[in-house]
């Protein structure tokens, strides 16, 4: 109630807008999607709340995106919450397995390139909205430009490659600083952060920190995982706690600016007593985690090369619990290739958060769901199976 406003158009229904959100993970659909196939499932209109059939669409699909941007990550951290409820003491157990992963952001492979060319039209762009004329569009250069970038890029002609760019980069900088000269004094607050922004991309060295990597997402990091098919990764940093026996997830954080991943696993840990009501006894991670033993009350429990100190049975212990490990893996495989957490298309740092949420929340209804099917269907076989009478063997 109180994320409503009193007056104006009624909102949707919170179930129905929850149980979009929800299908819309499961079934890995957009949302433009995931509305056009609620009017043609009758089993998704029930499970968001409706009691006859309709063809008639349930919400415009950019009613979801003002709903997650209402809620927040409060609100979609609460269906997290009542996914992993929903398994009861099974998703309290004392071990759980803790891996990080990089959630990418929808953006194109950043080049210098690309940035600069960018920058170029978009102050094209503003100078046509705010009616300044520019001394110089540099259009045709810049095509004769990135005509020789494009072809140059390699071999003996590398060079002419490279003062294309800086080139460009030069091209850019004045188009910026002509902007902030010739726009009025109210234009220019209106268009204050995103010239800072321009000027700070056609600044920057391949050697600096906090880089830009992206005009419409400026948050974005550039994470290395050492993957063979894949050097380096721009998004976010994701950490996902499982429990070791049941495989359910309890606990989803998501990081900026990426942090070592053993430095996070304070948050991760408080995170999950307060979803789950108490603090694992051990938390079981790769060599990535390497630094303290013990956090609080919860042991860190990592892969090391065998020591003569520990005995048989210890040893054994410890190869079991790595082997469960292991499982975390396909896991996060599914929260990438099943439930939309391959490539992020919500915007910023929250959108980062509500898709890792969201993820491994479908993920557990999902695991929820399968777990009802076979008790279904057990129970079945027990009063559907017909009264067989045993053979009995003659003597």
């Amino acid at each position: 109630r109180p994320l409503y406003a009193a007056s104006g158009r009624p909102g949707k229904p919170v179930r129905l807008m929850v149980g979009l959100l929800i299908l819309k993970q499961l079934e890995n659909l957009s949302d433009e999607r995931v509305v056009e196939a609620w009017v043609q499932n009758p089993y998704f209109q029930a499970f968001c709340g409706q009691q006859r059939f309709t063809w008639k669409l349930p919400c415009d699909p950019s009613e979801l995106t003002y709903f997650r941007r209402r809620i927040g990550e409060d609100g979609v951290r609460k269906i997290f919450e009542v996914s992993v409820a929903l398994h009861g003491d099974k998703a309290k157990e004392t071990e759980v397995v803790v891996d990080s992963t990089v959630q990418e952001k929808n953006i194109t492979f950043p080049t210098d390139a690309k940035l600069l060319t960018k920058i170029v039209t978009r102050c094209h762009t503003m100078a046509k909205l705010e009616d300044v004329k520019l001394r110089r569009s540099y259009q045709r250069e810049i095509k004769s430009l990135l005509r020789t970038i494009r072809f140059k890029s390699k071999g003996r002609r590398q060079g002419e490659s490279q003062r294309a760019v800086r080139r460009l980069r030069t091209i850019a900088g004045i188009l910026v600083r002509e902007l902030k000269r010739k726009l009025s004094p109210e234009s220019l607050v209106i268009h204050q952060q995103a010239l800072d922004l321009y000027d700070r991309v056609q600044r920057q060295q391949r050697s600096d920190s906090g880089k830009i990597y992206s005009l419409h997402e400026p948050g974005v990091s550039c994470i290395s995982k050492g993957k063979a098919h894949k050097k380096y990764e721009f998004g976010a940093k994701a950490s996902v706690t499982v429990t070791k026996t049941s495989g359910i997830i309890v606990g989803a954080l998501s990081f900026q600016d990426n942090p070592f991943d053993g430095h996070t696993l304070p948050a991760v840990l408080s995170q999950v007593e307060s979803i789950v009501g108490q603090r694992p006894a051990m938390a079981i991670c790769d060599r990535g985690y390497r630094g303290k033993r013990k956090i609080g009350a919860t042991s860190i429990e990592i892969p090391e090369s065998g020591k003569r100190t520990k005995t048989a049975s210890d040893k054994r212990q410890a190869r079991e619990r790595f082997r469960r490990r292991a499982a975390i893996e396909p896991i996060i495989g599914h929260l990438k290739n099943d439930h939309r957490m391959l490539r992020n298309y919500l915007k910023g740092q929250v959108g980062d958060t509500v898709n890792l949420f969201m993820a491994c929340a479908a993920f557990n209804f999902r695991k929820f769901i399968r777990i009802l099917c076979f008790l279904c269907l057990k129970f079945l076989g027990h009063v559907l199976r017909p009264n067989v009478q045993p053979l009995q063997v003659c003597a």
